[in-house]
């Protein structure tokens, strides 16, 4: 049975395969330039997790088996496109009069990255061939503008590699990563919530001259604040509705307080548990497979389908309000790009969610309380109605509040 129609009827059994049994499932089982195999392969790993990618990594370098290098050359593409590169899939094997790259990944900012791929530093690499491959892509106008090589060894031990790029002319067009620093560069960005945190990350790929050492912190505090920001709440008082909504903070997950006034740190892991629960029964309902862009957002592997996914705790000291969330623009404009968007709301309390549809959202936030200090958004808070029925709350509004249930999505249904 080919993968993806297994991947679709029973994805939890091939989530037990090793890559080599992935291959094996996939077409006629043969990986090769042009085939069935490759294709269905490639469409597999852009739908699922990057921690699974990072397994089939380990197995690639772990345990060799035929085409381990073809289909680490695949993994390492699909690593691109996680931090948000647009990627272009090299041949596996040259042939003449074709240019011999593995990826060609144009970043957001309009860099360029031409990737090789290798399981091993045991063989040295023409890195004038690889310029070659550039100079070859600048001619046939597949590249444009600054371009860099990004040499990823599968294996930690790099030294020879480094001491060949360190003594080249070429030193200052070619960095080398390893597969696992890679791979610690995704985790990043998908645990992060800031456009700019994935920028910072891209930045290092490319070569960059670092006798003046104040980018290079500059990327390391973007990316560790970002990252380890820790979930706060709004503090709770005694004071009025308004003057604690105006109150809150730009965190999106919120938790009940200790004592009134004081701030609170939600555990991540129960947070990210649930946020995995809500994103799955919203793949299930929505007949797709979600993918992490960041902590909040997911996408399908097209990018055509989106979802923006908060959590909060049930707040025991207001109980006519019990959930609120903050709702970004820069998420509503990147739910607006999609074909189809949705924003999920999680309790942290319920077995249901809500997957509510972007056309919904964009009718209702004229009606929604807003800060504007340091940074803008909007306040999401959802309300129990007079027969107990969950509502979001329309305060500028007029007519009732927005009835939930219509939106539910049960926790307990699985991915497709």
């Amino acid at each position: 049975m080919p993968l993806l129609s297994v991947f679709r009827s029973n994805p939890a059994a091939i989530s037990e395969f090793s890559v080599e049994q992935v291959v094996s499932t996939a077409g006629d089982g043969v990986l090769r330039d042009g085939s069935v195999c490759s294709q269905e392969v490639r469409d597999y790993l852009a739908q699922i997790s990057s921690d699974r990618i990072a397994r089939y990594v380990e197995q690639c370098l772990s345990s060799r088996f035929e085409k381990s290098g073809m289909i680490l050359q695949d993994l390492v593409n699909e690593l691109g496109r996680r931090l948000d590169y647009t990627v272009e899939n090299g041949r596996y094997q040259g042939v003449q009069n074709a240019v011999g790259f593995d990826g060609i990944w144009l970043g957001p900012e309009g860099g360029t990255i031409i990737a090789e791929i290798k399981t091993t530093d045991a063989y040295r690499v023409s890195l004038d061939t690889l310029i070659g491959y550039r100079e070859r892509l600048f001619e046939l106008g597949k590249i444009a503008g600054r371009a860099s090589i990004l040499i990823v060894v599968g294996r930690q031990d790099t030294g020879e590699l480094e001491a060949q790029v360190r003594g080249s002319r070429h030193a200052w067009d070619i960095r080398l990563i390893s597969a696992e620093a890679l791979i610690k560069l995704v985790k990043l960005k998908e645990n992060s919530d800031e456009t700019e945190t994935g920028r910072k990350i891209r930045s290092v790929l490319s070569p960059v001259e670092y006798t003046r050492l104040d980018r290079l912190v500059d990327v390391m505090f973007t990316t560790v604040s970002d990252v380890a920001q820790p979930v706060e709440t709004e503090p709770e008082s005694v004071s009025s509705f308004d003057k604690q909504t105006n109150a809150a903070t730009n965190t999106s997950e919120r938790a009940d307080t200790a004592s009134a006034g004081s701030w609170v740190f939600t555990d991540p892991a129960l947070l990210e548990a649930k946020r995995e629960a809500i994103c799955s029964a919203m793949a299930a309902k929505l007949q797709m497979q979600l993918v992490k862009k960041s902590r909040a957002l997911f996408w399908s592997a097209d990018h055509r389908k989106r979802v923006a996914c908060t959590i909060s705790k049930r707040y025991t000291k207001r109980s006519s309000h019990p959930y609120w969330y903050a709702y970004h623009p820069e998420w509503n404009d990147w739910l607006q790009e999609a074909d189809e968007g949705y924003v999920g709301l999680g309790c942290m309390d319920l077995p249901v969610a809500f997957a509510i549809p972007l056309r919904t959202i964009r009718e209702v936030l004229p009606y929604l309380n807003t800060t504007t200090t340091h940074k803008t958004y909007w306040h999401v808070h959802i309300t129990q109605g007079p027969s107990g029925q969950l509502e979001l709350l329309l305060p500028k509004a007029k007519s009732a509040n927005l009835n939930l249930s219509q939106f539910e999505v049960h926790l307990g249904e699985q991915t497709p």
